[in-house]
This record gives C-alpha cells, sequence and structure tokens, in this order.
C-alpha cells in the first residue's frame, strides 16, 4: 500500500517536470535569475519596458546615459530597431499626449 503511494507520487512529479522541460524547450515558461524591473536599476545602462512578441520574441527599450535604443530579441539574435535622443523622446510623447 505504502509503495504504491510512493510510486503514484513520482509518476506526477516526473510528469510536472517532464511538461515543464517541454514548457521551457518551446520558450512558453522562462525563468530570469534576477526579476525584471524596469529602470530600477543604477548606471549608464536602463531596462525602461520589455514588450513580448511572442514565446521567443520581444521588444525591449533601454536607455544608455541620454540616449534610448529600441531594440528586437529573437533567437537568431538581437536587432537594433530605432534609437531616440531625449529630446526626440519627450516631444513625441508630448505630441502623443495632445492627440489623445
Amino acid at each position: 500500500m505504502m509503495l504504491q503511494q510512493v510510486l503514484a507520487l513520482f509518476f506526477v512529479l516526473s510528469l510536472l517536470a517532464g511538461a515543464l522541460v517541454l514548457l521551457r524547450r518551446k520558450g512558453f515558461a522562462q525563468f530570469a535569475a534576477v526579476p525584471y524591473r524596469p529602470g530600477r536599476r543604477e548606471g549608464d545602462i536602463k531596462l525602461l519596458d520589455r514588450l513580448p512578441l511572442g514565446p521567443q520574441n520581444s521588444l525591449v527599450l533601454v536607455q544608455v546615459a541620454s540616449e534610448r535604443i529600441l531594440i528586437g530579441v529573437s533567437p537568431a539574435g538581437c536587432t537594433h530597431i530605432a534609437g531616440f535622443g531625449r529630446d526626440e523622446t519627450d516631444a513625441a510623447r508630448a505630441e502623443g499626449e495632445c492627440a489623445g
């Protein structure tokens, strides 16, 4: 009786571990060693925002000194999409507030 319970528990835990491995390989379950906190890092480089586009693709907005850079991230690598100076970003934000 006790052996059946231990084997059943082992079987269920094995199924859960297998499902986790499968989900991680497909890109649906991702774990970061450091929690994602936009704009909370001190220094010259700051992660401002991240927009997931799919399981393995995302857009990342970073700030380096006074310049903001939009980067596309995929399994194939990273791609520079656009760069914004501080003045351009503030002007676009003000224009969006007036239009909205």
